[in-house]
């Protein structure tokens, strides 16, 4: 748990400065060493990243769901999902940051309509030599550098967005274009408290097809589905900073502390001070 009163967003850890490159590899010591093998919780606006650990371990948190990562594991980070990491020191692998403009646009058929959870498995034969394809590639200065990278990087995404299609709620049908607008409305409007028809106006789209496109995609209707994102903000901030509840609830367009309160408890079955406490202490140790 972090004593922040937010939760930074970054293009690379720790730095504000635009993405250098078309796809930006470190070493896994490059980065972690300097920060003692800790990396505390932050998220990225523009861009996913693809943890593969070689050698030694992790302990991740990415929202409110914690994991280990062994040598021979990938995590997928989509962009937007806060996450913190505790590094086994010596640590191998490497961390790979993708820019959204490789995810192939916000259509059905884009790779970000199916790579829009974070993913965790095992790297397999495929993965591991597409990685080290796209290391070689990235450090190189040929002519055609730049299409070499790109083609290894979606290359590299399509193999993850597969891995997710066979997992779970991956196996879903991949969400219409506007309803990944929506998600980024919801996340920009959060603290005027939008409700299902200023959504539907700014996507210009009846309340009911809005409904619709909700509820294909998830079961819920429009403002289920508002709602629930909504929630899931207030879940981070409790989880990944120490603000106060009344200033959570502000931020998220409650005006009232109580009714903050009261739909929280409606949505995680818990007071938002007892889904705190009940996160501390949950993040494995690596």
């Amino acid at each position: 748990m972090t004593a922040t009163s937010h939760i930074p967003v970054f293009a690379l850890y720790g730095q504000t400065a635009p993405f250098p490159d078309i796809v930006h590899i470190e070493r896994l010591a490059d980065r972690a060493t300097s920060d003692g093998w800790t990396i505390s919780a932050h998220r990225h606006g523009q861009m996913s990243q693809l943890i593969v650990i070689a050698t030694g371990g992790a302990s991740a948190r990415i929202d409110d769901e914690a994991c280990r990562l062994s040598p021979g594991d990938f995590l997928f980070i989509p962009p937007h999902a806060v996450h913190s990491y505790n590094f086994r020191p010596g640590t191998g692998g490497h961390v790979i940051s993708l820019p959204t403009a490789l995810l192939g646009g916000e259509g059905a058929s884009g790779l970000g309509a199916t790579l829009a959870r974070p993913l965790h498995g095992r790297a397999d034969t495929n993965m591991r030599r597409l990685v080290a394809l796209l290391v070689d590639a990235v450090a190189a200065k040929g002519r055609f550098r730049t299409q070499l990278v790109m083609a290894l990087a979606q290359a590299l995404l399509a193999g993850l967005a597969e891995t997710s299609a066979t997992q779970g709620e991956g196996a879903r049908a991949p969400r219409d274009g506007r309803l990944m607008q929506l998600d980024a409305l919801i996340a920009a409007r959060m603290a005027q408290g939008w409700g299902v028809a200023d959504y539907a106006q700014a996507l210009q789209v009846s309340t009911g097809h809005l409904g619709r496109l909700c509820r294909a995609a998830s079961g819920m209707g429009a403002k289920a589905y508002i709602e629930q994102a909504v929630m899931g903000e207030a879940s981070r901030l409790l989880a990944f900073t120490r603000l106060p509840m009344s200033e959570i609830g502000y931020r998220l367009g409650f005006d009232d502390p109580s009714h903050f309160s009261k739909r929280f408890r409606a949505a995680r079955g818990l007071a938002p001070s007892a889904y705190r406490r009940q996160l501390e202490g949950r993040m494995p140790t690596g």
